[in-house]
């Protein structure tokens, strides 16, 4: 049985903390383990505050997130946006690892992070919005029992 819910707040780094709220309420239902919901968590935010620094500006707009699991335990996080057309996966490139901090490219290690962090990553361009979905298999504390 699948179950979804969606959450609409304005793109807006002043919201971060209601959109951890949102996914973490989720998470936490399915008994999610801490230190997955942590990189989740860092997922997320990556996701959401490029939205709301590079989407709209400089009207601003609004984000629409849905989170969605199902009886096999991965959970589906799922960011749609009105902004300019812009897809993160294919537009950054990897970083570069092997180099010293300070020579290496800014930019980039964020989008890095959420494709190490989530089991897959999906960007398209549907009806002039921007949708972006991370779905990761779930952990639960139930699960390992």
């Amino acid at each position: 049985m699948k179950t979804m819910k969606e959450l609409t707040v304005k793109a807006s780094v002043d919201n971060l903390e209601e959109v951890f709220d949102f996914v973490n309420e989720e998470l936490e239902r399915h008994n999610c383990e801490a230190d997955l919901r942590n990189r989740i968590d860092i997922a997320v935010e990556e996701i959401f505050v490029n939205i709301a620094n590079y989407a709209y500006e400089p009207e601003g707009g609004n984000v629409k997130i849905c989170i969605s699991s199902g009886d096999g335990g991965e959970i589906s996080i799922r960011f749609e946006d009105s902004g300019v057309p812009y897809d993160p996966l294919e537009q950054t490139p990897l970083p570069d690892l092997d180099k010293p901090l300070m020579e290496r490219e800014i930019g980039g290690l964020g989008v890095y992070m959420v494709r190490q962090f989530m089991d897959k990553v999906e960007y398209a361009r549907a009806d002039d919005k921007n949708v972006l979905v991370m779905r990761k298999k779930i952990k639960t504390a139930h699960s390992e029992q």
